[in-house]
């Protein structure tokens, strides 16, 4: 096989072993086709190289390839006659693409199998195995391919919650180790015969290593060594450190704490949801017993992947007129108020401000806009909410049953909250004309809908449920999984009652939270919720409840039908409660299925540094700290290792390696290859005249116990030992003697020890491999 084959099928082997750490995040048979596409790329390059075609010749031709393979597999309506790409392909690639990456700005991993993250995964796995054949092949240069097997790694690694096995690292490990053994046997091919490895001439015959071997067996146990240990010693970085940052859309942040993006609210939320640590969101004052929900803001846009937050205008400024909800026709100054005292935790890092709705009026000024659509406020500015307080007062809305039945639809409130996708499966489509029956009322249908959810239909809440909000998951969780957590339910309701002919759109925000002393309401990131918003003329938007008792007791009153109105006064039915407790909605400890610490239902210091972050910052310093400090530490319980031996042959030895790495650290060129009377009288040169004679004493007797075998080794060299340390010591400069104390050289002579030891191990492993493949080739021969 000629060397440049030989490179290329490395090439293709690392691509396919490097693209497994993309499991944990798409889904779908993307491997399989990557791994045939980046073959067929590597068999046209060999193809290439053998005809001798011009060196720059053989991407651009492999590059055609690919883009012919990628439109044959993907987008072959576009394609003219059926093979060949036009403008229209581009277009139509470049569209799944954009929809590829908001579908993974949306999901949390897995990502779900649609066609456009499969095309997306391919092509980007395929590319990189051209770059990498490129690199490796084209450039020879096959030790740089490992950054693109790094930038494939940190796909996973920024977007997998919960990090990555430890095993995940050693395919790419092994991937980038045969690409070098490649390139390094083609490289010594050239220069001729090889030298031979390691021998070993007391066997019988005499047995000798290969010593390609020998270079990729170090290789190799240093790179999966690197993999395996590295991420096991660096911490663990907070969760939006790396991938999605903080408050997103360019909201700032300090990377510690849970976060609310303007660009990807409702994969945040779930983010939120998973984090083990149940962080205090916020506490509030004012509210009726039983407390309030509290928006952040509202998905009015899905385009059959994702749920997402529809172009804004510039935002009303928010001044001291109230502000006026959308659909409320009726006499605003007759509709009872809420008026709360809200303090955000500053571990709530979110462009938006938690309100109740309908919001009337707020105290936060300057950057923050309320919009009017979405009947939300945010920062324009780069603010987050956390560490404000600030009071909002809002309507306290509580439509009644005769109100919403008998509202007249007189449109859409905006192009967004009406539009179904095209590609609705017709199941679901099916479904929500049994559940909504001959009803013609857009009442009687909501609320059909909202009982399907909760009871008739059999679903199940479970917050370890499958992610995502798309046109698939939507489709499992509604006909066949029926399992899952607030985002199904309240996409799948939304979805529906579209299909059903009701302007819908999904919320995002809090429970009401836990209830504590002094009527305050403490509000955890566990809280967090999503559920419907349904539009009828005259009231605005109603917010149902299709998540199961599981997770919110009871719906709102005015979803109730043939009862009594809540009176606008008495405290709302919502309560949050958990999987075996009761539903009565006075309970006060509520976990929303989390194992979470009791607090006795006090409200939490939101503004403690210490708690808020501190304590983790502390232990990230200390711990670099420690890292730093690990050569003094080393080198200290060495000299103190020393000093402790009794006078021996063992302990004059030590005392000499002591003077040895003392010269060593304060900058002295210590020779190894002096002898013992060599290395004193080099030694006498750089002490006063004091420490001359401790210098000799020392020098003398480990010459004559090395060599004479008849030094006295009950003799204590410890006070000769000392007296020469100390002249030393003060014989450097004050920059000498800092670093001899913060970094001494002679901890790297330890280290470099070590590799040596573990290269004669290896060194006896290539051997035993020598001796098992000589006894396989003597059977034969034999045979």
């Amino acid at each position: 096989m000629t060397g440049h084959a030989r490179i290329s099928i490395a090439a293709w082997g690392a691509t396919v072993l490097g693209s497994l750490v993309l499991t944990p995040v798409f889904s779908g048979p993307f491997l399989f086709i990557s791994a045939f596409l980046c073959a067929i790329i590597t068999g046209v390059g060999v193809l290439l190289q053998n005809l001798r075609a011009p060196r720059i010749v053989v991407p651009l031709v492999q590059l055609v390839v690919l883009v012919e393979l990628l439109s044959l597999f993907f987008l072959k309506e576009t394609m003219k006659f059926g093979l060949l790409p036009t403008g229209r392909t581009a277009i139509e690639f470049n569209s799944e693409m954009v929809s590829a990456l908001n579908s993974i700005n949306q999901y949390a991993a897995p990502l779900p199998p649609d066609s456009n993250l499969l095309l997306f995964a391919t092509a980007v796995i395929s590319a990189t195995g051209l770059l990498i054949h490129v690199i490796a092949v084209q450039l020879r240069q096959a030790a740089w391919a490992g950054l693109l097997l790094l930038i494939m790694y940190t796909v996973p690694a920024a977007t997998v919650h919960g990090g990555l096995p430890a095993l995940l690292f050693i395919p790419p490990a092994i991937g980038y180790i045969v690409l070098l053994s490649a390139e390094g046997r083609t490289r010594l091919s050239r220069w001729g015969r090889r030298i031979s490895g390691v021998s070993h001439l007391d066997a019988a015959e005499p047995v000798e290593a290969s010593a390609l071997g020998q270079a990729g067996r170090r290789i190799g146990l240093s790179v999966v060594a690197l993999a395996a240990l590295i991420p096991a010693l660096i911490p663990a970085l907070p969760e939006g450190v790396i991938g999605n940052g903080l408050a997103g859309g360019g909201v700032g942040g300090t990377g510690v704490g849970a976060s609310i993006s303007t660009t990807t609210p409702m994969l945040d939320m779930g983010k939120n949801l998973d984090r083990g640590v149940n962080d205090v969101a916020l506490t509030y004052k004012g509210s009726p017993s039983g407390g309030v929900y509290l928006k952040l803001t509202a998905l009015d846009q899905f385009d059959g992947n994702t749920w997402t937050i529809s172009q804004r205008g510039p935002g009303q400024k928010i001044g001291n007129e109230p502000l006026s909800p959308p659909g409320l026709n009726r006499d605003a100054s007759q509709v009872p108020k809420i008026k709360l005292e809200v303090d955000v935790s500053r571990v709530f890092r979110s462009a938006f401000a938690p309100v109740p709705y309908p919001t009337q009026t707020i105290s936060l000024r300057r950057d923050w806009v309320y919009d009017k659509a979405s009947s939300d406020v945010y920062s324009t500015g780069g603010q987050v909410v956390g560490g404000k307080k600030y009071t909002v007062t809002s309507y306290d809305v509580q439509p009644t049953e005769e109100q919403l039945s008998n509202a007249i639809t007189r449109g859409a409130p905006d192009q967004f909250t009406s539009q179904v996708p095209r590609k609705v499966p017709q199941e679901i489509k099916d479904l929500t004309a049994q559940v909504t029956g001959n009803n013609t009322n857009k009442y009687a249908m909501a609320v059909a809908l909202q009982q399907w959810f909760r009871s008739t239909g059999k679903y199940t809440y479970d917050l370890e449920s499958k992610r995502g909000s798309g046109m698939n998951a939507l489709r499992d969780f509604l006909i066949d999984n029926k399992s899952g957590y607030c985002e199904q339910f309240a996409t799948g309701m939304a979805l529906m009652a579209r299909i059903a002919g009701i302007p819908s759109r999904v919320a995002i925000g809090f429970l009401p939270g836990q209830a504590g002393k002094d009527g305050q309401y403490t509000v955890r990131m566990h809280d967090m919720h999503a559920w419907p918003e349904l539009y009828f003329e005259d009231t605005g938007w109603v917010r149902f409840e299709p998540t199961p008792a599981a997770r919110v007791a009871s719906a709102p009153g005015w979803t109730t039908p043939s009862t009594t109105p809540t009176n606008p006064t008495t405290a709302p039915t919502t309560a949050p409660t958990t999987p075996g407790e009761s539903e009565d909605p006075g309970i006060q400890k509520p976990n929303n299925g989390r194992d979470l610490a009791d607090d006795g239902g006090l409200a939490l210091d939101s503004g403690n540094w210490f708690t808020n972050g501190g304590a983790r910052t502390i232990g990230i310093i200390a711990l670099v700290v420690l890292v730093l400090l690990i050569p003094w530490i080393l080198r200290s319980l060495n000299r103190r290792r020393r000093f402790s031996r009794p006078p021996s042959r063992l302990g004059a030895e030590g005392l000499w390696s002591e003077i040895r790495d003392t010269s060593r650290d304060l900058g002295l060129d210590w020779s190894d290859v002096s002898t013992p009377r060599q290395s004193g009288e080099w030694l006498i040169t750089k002490l006063p005249e004091e420490a001359h004679p401790s210098a000799l004493r020392l020098a003398r007797t480990i010459e004559a116990m090395r060599y004479a075998g008849a030094a006295d080794v009950a003799t204590d060299l410890r006070p000769d030992v000392t007296v020469i340390s100390k002249a030393l010591w003060k014989q450097a400069t004050a920059r000498r003697r800092w670093r001899a104390r913060l970094l001494p050289p002679s901890w790297r002579w330890y280290l470099s020890r070590g590799t040596t030891e573990a290269s004669d191990l290896l060194d006896e492993f290539d051997l035993l491999l020598a001796r098992l493949r000589n006894t396989v080739l003597r059977r034969r021969h034999a045979g």
